[in-house]
């Protein structure tokens, strides 16, 4: 069962990152009229989520959802997100998963797709191709 997981997350990743290395360091501020959050603030978000929903979900740690602000650079946000995958395939990859944690890492994936597309649409905004989804 563990395989299809962890090909879905490295799909996930892949394609994250990408998005994160198509916006400019200089735009990363940026953020479309109206939006809630900027370019970093949704990628961090993403990564914060990802671990967040980990503990939560797949692992059984109840911890409240408090996010930090973020002022991390292109490259800083770029390893938080590694780092983040990192420890989810990590979770993956220790054992028999549960229901209710193979229930979590769909939770994670459906939250992060979501956030990733709000990025997507940073990329479009700024008039910047975005990489082309693979599967």
């Amino acid at each position: 069962m563990q395989a299809p997981l962890i090909k879905t997350l490295q799909n996930s990743r892949n394609y994250t990152l990408q998005v994160a290395e198509a916006m400019p360091e200089k735009l990363y501020d940026s953020k479309p009229a109206g939006a809630g959050w900027n370019f970093r603030e949704q990628l961090h978000h993403i990564a914060y989520g990802i671990q967040w929903w980990e503990n939560n979900y797949m692992k059984g740690n109840k911890t409240d959802w408090q996010p930090p602000a973020t002022k991390k650079n292109k490259k800083e946000i770029m390893a938080y997100l590694n780092e983040a995958y990192d420890g989810l395939q990590q979770t993956l990859e220790q054992g028999k998963l549960s229901a209710d944690a193979v229930q979590g890492f769909h939770a994670t994936i459906d939250h992060i797709t979501h956030h990733r597309g709000q990025a997507v649409l940073h990329l479009h905004v700024q008039e910047i191709e975005p990489p082309e989804y693979t599967y």
